[in-house]
């Protein structure tokens, strides 16, 4: 099962608290396997913990075209890039989805929280390069 909340801009406190409504009512109806050691058990070990991926789609086209300074970006935030299309594919016409890679050790508001961290960054980093050329 997936359950997926999303909308245009930047509103991730919204976005969240629409997940968290949707997450509790199907959680009054159904069981989720919880460990205290692991989280969320589900059929993708990569999911462990929390379970939450957030992700965001932005489109650039500097800092993409500089891959090395947008990955050592993106991993200091433990954030993973990838293009729109799902893993291992390619950004079109310069549009990413950037996410957090970490799920397991951390709660879902630091999992947030270290996204949006890295994402304010690399939206900084673009303007920056825009600035300059």
């Amino acid at each position: 099962m997936r359950i997926i909340s999303m909308e245009e801009g930047g509103n991730l406190g919204g976005i969240y608290q629409r997940f968290l409504t949707a997450l509790g009512s199907l959680g009054s109806r159904l069981h989720f396997t919880c460990s205290p050691r692991l989280g969320f058990l589900n059929s993708c070990p990569t999911n462990l913990g929390t379970a939450i991926r957030a992700s965001v789609h932005i489109r650039l086209p500097l800092l993409g075209s500089q891959g090395d300074l947008l990955e050592e970006t993106a991993s200091k935030y433990h954030l993973q890039v990838r293009g729109t299309s799902g893993e291992h594919s390619e950004a079109k016409d310069w549009v990413f989805d950037i996410s957090n890679r970490r799920r397991l050790g951390l709660t879902e508001i630091e999992a947030l929280q270290e996204m949006y961290d890295g994402v304010v960054e690399i939206i900084e980093l673009e303007r920056r390069l825009e600035n300059e050329s």
